[in-house]
């Protein structure tokens, strides 16, 4: 018998076993802990990660006027030639409508369950191009390294000793992070939902968990125990012990997962084949059971790849942009089947947004992006933040077309939290550059 990394890594998954080991006054100070919150009513946060840095400017695109002319000029041979229009309740100049690939969204945006964020990205304080010159703000590290940023849109922060996702902070700071079901992954391990006390449960997006480790046998805690004693040369030894009760955990989360999705309804709605729609139906499936799976709150952690779109753009990103808007408009109709689009909000990050410039073929890593927002909850048919003006070295460009952000992830972040349930007067402890700004959230929820 022997157990690899793998299968010891996906069983802590599932049996929640946290990495950190911390006193109650340490995760109380972390989290800040401090009082109880009444939490109401059930809500879940669906996180749709785009690897890679979604080339989001050309989601939201101009229609005519100098707005489409400085847009053409700076965007080259990738110009949308055909964007699809859309009635916004706010007023842009030179109107606005989305990439031809995101056909499958239109319906949802017009129904106002769905809105774009513009203008996001990495901001330690408000920054202008001069302050971005004359380096006379601070600006976050490594701006254009994909591991350095996909950790701080995932963190909610700049890198720190202490590192947890802000997914995860949101449930300890509501106080579910002991439900295993809280936090579910189907994407496996992530920043985004480790936390002190929570890590997330790793679901297969077929919908069933299985637990492979000693050949399929369900051992218990004492079997194990033993069983790992004998491995470490010790009859007592602690870390034999806390394999034994994180195994006998997961055997325990995957049962009673397994138990509760075998109720779960067929849906009408149907999911296309490919694998984020497949993420996205299992999210659905699990949702529709929430009630027996006894939490009042869910984050789940979906994504796709491919968004590093340095060379075939004209042919890889539109692809990738109607498999993205597909499976929203599918999760968006399963949710509207079950009755839970109010509950459910469904909100996308990537690692930054891409040049203006083509460099002949695609583009290259930029800053400032757009986020798409959905969800019975949302004000949607509208645009927050800001479109940012599509300018090769205008008001915005710190050179080859990277745009500054005028919206900081972290505001983005703390409307949803707030909106989760975490009160308004607790967001700086979870995303400490808030205090830099003068609003905290933006305004695209009910």
């Amino acid at each position: 018998m022997s157990i690899n990394r793998r299968d010891f890594l996906s069983l802590c998954l599932k049996g929640s076993v946290s990495a950190a080991a911390l006193t109650s006054l340490q995760l109380q100070a972390l989290t800040g802990a401090t009082n109880a919150i009444e939490l109401g009513d059930y809500k879940a946060l669906v996180c749709v990660y785009l690897y890679g840095g979604n080339d989001s400017l050309n989601m939201l695109v101009p229609l005519e006027g100098e707005q489409r002319n400085l847009y053409e000029q700076s965007r080259q041979n990738l110009a949308v030639a055909s964007p699809i229009e859309l009635s916004i309740k706010n007023q842009f100049a030179g109107g606005v409508g989305i990439h031809p690939s995101l056909a499958p969204i239109q319906s949802v945006f017009e129904s106002q369950n769905l809105a774009f964020v513009g203008g996001v990205g990495t901001l330690l304080t408000p920054t202008s191009l001069d302050d971005y010159k004359n380096k006379a703000v601070p600006l976050p590290q490594h701006l254009f390294s994909h591991n350095d940023q996909q950790a701080s849109w995932m963190y909610g922060r700049e890198r720190e000793s202490l590192n947890t996702g802000w997914g995860a902070r949101l449930l300890e700071r509501l106080a579910v992070h002991d439900e295993f079901a809280a936090n579910i992954s189907l994407d496996g391990t992530n920043l985004w939902q480790t936390g002190t006390s929570t890590n997330a449960f790793a679901l297969n997006k077929s919908g069933i968990s299985t637990i492979n480790a000693f050949g399929g046998y369900q051992p218990r805690t004492e079997h194990v125990t033993s069983i790992m004693n004998r491995i470490l040369g010790n009859t007592n030894h602690v870390l034999g012990t806390a394999y034994a009760n994180g195994l006998n955990s997961a055997i325990n989360n995957t049962q009673s997962m397994n138990n509760a999705l075998e109720d779960a309804p067929e849906f009408i709605t149907s999911f296309s084949e490919t694998s984020f729609s497949e993420q996205l139906a299992a999210v659905a499936k699990t949702i529709s059971v929430q009630a027996k799976l006894n939490t009042q709150r869910q984050v789940f952690f979906v994504s796709m790849g491919g968004f590093d779109t340095h060379d075939d753009q004209l042919t890889t990103h539109p692809a990738l942009l109607n498999t993205l808007a597909s499976g929203f408009n599918e999760f968006n109709s399963a949710m509207n089947e079950l009755g839970m689009s109010d509950k459910v909000t469904t909100f996308t990050m990537s690692d930054f947004g891409r040049t203006l410039t083509s460099n002949g073929d695609g583009t290259d890593h930029g800053w400032a992006g757009n986020q798409i927002v959905m969800g019975g909850a949302v004000k949607g048919q509208n645009i927050y933040g800001e479109l940012l003006t599509q300018q090769l070295d205008g008001p915005q460009d710190t050179g080859g077309g990277r745009l500054i952000p005028q919206v900081a992830n972290e505001q983005y972040f703390a409307t949803l939290a707030q909106w989760f349930g975490v009160p308004s007067s607790e967001l700086v402890d979870i995303f400490p550059n808030l205090s830099n700004f003068n609003n905290t959230t933006l305004d695209f929820f009910v």
